[in-house]
């Protein structure tokens, strides 16, 4: 049977607002934010508008959505959301799927090829993604007892890691918000860059953070590790309704000698609970479709024993006969590679020639 659709109601950022208030408890991610659609907009992409979900009256979701026209590929992505106001359980989520199917189906100023959104209980027409979108698995701090009893609660390795940052010297600094953007694209972009080059992966163009920091300056904290009046571990916080995010951060080679980034996420909670979060999320770590994530990992454990499951990033299909063959083309491509390796020797030296007659 055709689960019974909810009614969706778009909201502008004053009426967020009220909603949010009224719902004090409510986690709600910054991202799922009328504040994060503006920086995306900063940045040149295209949030499409943030929508409630009633049944009847009572409010179940909220959904903020974001354009991608990726080359075959145009899509509504939700980024770390949907947020629940309700339970969420297999037929609610089966609702708002159907939901937002046919309110896209309809909506002839938009025409993905499919919606991609947080699910916890995938089933038909879920499915996919094309391209893994969040993490699935975090670790959470607890903020809300007093300082002695979190510092006891970090694992005896993180807890002399610390004291030795102390003994030898390290200063963590919380950053002026008028300095934000030129210390960082002066001073710790830098660092940035050796993080990306010495762990293997990809970051944004300091402009990314610059904006990030310009534009969410009031959602955010910029904190930073010194040994002897150099910069060599940084880290960027967001916070929101008492929430606070573990959310960037990078070290150089001889921030480990110091241990500074120990010292510096330590001062940051210290921060955090006097600002009044009760808690704060280390974002990412190892998962089966994060397997990349395992060095960071060990870092954030240190910290707290809490691991806190995040619903699996899928697709909604609109298009599905369009979006098979997509999803089909992808995976040929991903895989061409592999098997061009697996091949013999010669059979890559006849392909290599008859690519080179086909190009002159």
């Amino acid at each position: 049977m055709t689960p019974v659709p909810y009614r969706s109601e778009q909201l502008n950022s004053k009426e967020f607002e009220v909603l949010a208030a009224a719902h004090p408890d409510v986690v709600i991610p910054l991202e799922q934010t009328p504040y994060w659609a503006d920086f995306e907009a900063k940045l040149g992409r295209s949030p499409y508008g943030i929508w409630a979900y009633y049944d009847g009256g009572t409010l179940v979701a909220t959904a903020s959505y974001l354009r991608s026209e990726r080359r075959l590929r145009p899509s509504l992505v939700v980024v770390n959301g949907p947020t629940w106001f309700t339970v969420r359980t297999h037929n609610a989520e089966a609702r708002l799927v159907h939901t937002v199917q046919e309110q896209f189906r309809a909506d002839p100023s938009v025409d993905p090829l499919y919606i991609r959104m947080q699910v916890e209980h995938p089933q038909p027409p879920v499915t996919g993604p094309l391209e893994h979108g969040w993490y699935e698995r975090e670790i959470v701090v607890d903020l809300t007892p007093d300082t002695d009893a979190i510092f006891a609660s970090f694992r005896s390795n993180a807890r002399n890691l610390i004291r030795k940052a102390e003994k030898l010297g390290v200063e963590v600094r919380t950053i002026e918000p008028e300095r934000w953007a030129e210390v960082f694209r002066t001073e710790l972009f830098p660092i940035m860059q050796e993080t990306a080059a010495r762990d293997g992966f990809s970051s944004f163009e300091s402009t990314f953070y610059e904006t990030l920091l310009t534009e969410l300056g009031e959602y955010l904290r910029l904190m930073v590790a010194y040994v002897e009046g150099k910069p060599v571990s940084w880290l960027i916080t967001t916070e929101y309704r008492g929430y606070s995010v573990y959310y960037f951060a990078a070290s150089s080679h001889s921030a480990r000698k110091t241990n500074a980034p120990y010292l510096l996420l330590w001062e940051a909670f210290k921060v955090l609970k006097a600002a009044g979060n009760t808690a704060c999320g280390l974002t990412g770590i190892v998962s089966d479709n994060y397997p990349g994530l395992i060095n960071v990992t060990t870092f954030k454990r240190n910290f707290s024993k809490t691991v806190v499951t995040i619903p699996t990033t899928y697709d909604i299909p609109l298009q599905p006969g369009r979006y098979a063959l997509v999803a089909t083309a992808l995976k040929l491509r991903r895989e061409a590679p592999g098997k061009l390796r697996a091949l013999p020797a010669a059979t890559k030296s006849l392909a290599a020639r008859v690519t080179g007659r086909k190009g002159q």
